[in-house]
């Protein structure tokens, strides 16, 4: 498979969101996230995305002319506007406010609103575990998954990520979909023509299914049944209630070239440790922890296999399918 320096990607993928509409900020940091997706073996959320996305652009799903702004602010809360652009530039505006409140209140909520597919959670939160703070991630999708007792997608897979910083080591990096596997992998192996294990998914008549064409068709089955059905209704309502985000069911699907501008939310959570029991106790708390953790052999802490891989990348370079380098090429070639 083509080998492509982490540089050499993220201008790739620069010049093909720019050419398919997006603006110089936009295209930028939705680069950025992405090619760090791919160098932590997260291909799923990786360039993969780029033909996708320009898409959405091209067919006014998302607006690459748009610049985020915050809409409203009170205290440790604040509303960003993403108005229907790519996300991540109005994520990255929501964590810097979320961080300077935090800093100031000791606590922060920042919401999202009319935005998009914002990629790996753990991703926005890099600048709260660099700045020594606890850091939560929400988001909502299209739906995909049943409610509990429910038949019809109506929620989406909902990730969750939280980073929790340590005095002296990296921080912890906990990031998971609410459904049994992120529908981005479903994506990938109905690409590849590649079958999925029983579990991941029902068709659209909810039997189970090993392909993931059918998948894509129906509904993921929630993490943990009816348990991770809930936690997905906990994220929907945050992500949309407090900031009037779009509920995934009525956000077009991101796999279908068609459709209306998403609108969905997200929502960043910032503590600040001093300002509760206070840094030295949370510090020795989290180690205390994580030294009982660690006497087990078996045990890999959160975020530890994602930063050994972008380490390896940024040496070596990744990989990524011949058809899709082609793909991108011609999409940076205009």
């Amino acid at each position: 498979m083509p080998l492509f320096t982490l540089d050499d990607l993220r201008a790739l993928a620069v010049r093909a969101l720019a050419n398919a509409g997006a603006n110089a900020a936009m295209a930028e940091a939705t680069a950025g996230a992405l090619v760090a997706a791919d160098a932590q073996g997260l291909a799923s959320h990786g360039v993969a995305r780029v033909p996708q996305y320009a898409t959405h652009l091209a067919n006014g799903r998302a607006d690459g002319a748009a610049v985020p702004v915050v809409v409203r602010a009170k205290g440790g809360a604040v509303l960003v506007d993403a108005r229907c652009g790519l996300a991540f530039p109005a994520c990255a505006l929501a964590v810097a406010e979320a961080l300077a409140r935090a800093r100031e209140f000791g606590v922060a909520f920042a919401g999202v609103t009319n935005s998009h597919h914002f990629g790996v959670a753990a991703h926005h939160l890099q600048p709260v575990a660099a700045a020594g703070l606890v850091g939560l991630a929400l988001g909502n999708s299209p739906s995909a998954m049943a409610v509990a007792g429910g038949r019809r997608p109506l929620l989406g897979t909902n990730p969750i990520a939280a980073v929790f910083p340590r005095r002296d080591g990296a921080p912890l990096v906990i990031d998971l979909s609410l459904s049994e596997v992120a529908r981005g992998k479903l994506m990938v192996a109905a690409k590849a023509g590649k079958p999925i294990p029983l579990g991941w998914a029902l068709d659209r008549d909810g039997n189970p299914t090993t392909d993931p064409a059918a998948g894509l068709e129906g509904s993921m089955l929630p993490m943990g049944g009816a348990k991770g059905a809930m936690l997905a209704l906990v994220v929907e309502l945050l992500v949309t209630a407090l900031t009037g985000a779009a509920l995934g069911f009525e956000a077009s699907s991101f796999f279908v070239d068609e459709g209306n501008q998403p609108r969905l939310g997200q929502a960043f959570l910032v503590v600040d440790p001093g300002a509760l029991a206070g840094n030295d106790a949370y510090f020795a708390r989290v180690e205390t922890l994580l030294g009982e953790m660690t006497k087990d052999a078996g045990v890999r802490l959160p975020g530890d296999r994602r930063r050994a891989l972008a380490a390896k990348a940024a040496a070596e370079g990744v990989e990524i399918p011949p058809a899709l380098a082609d793909t991108l090429a011609k999409l940076a070639a205009g």
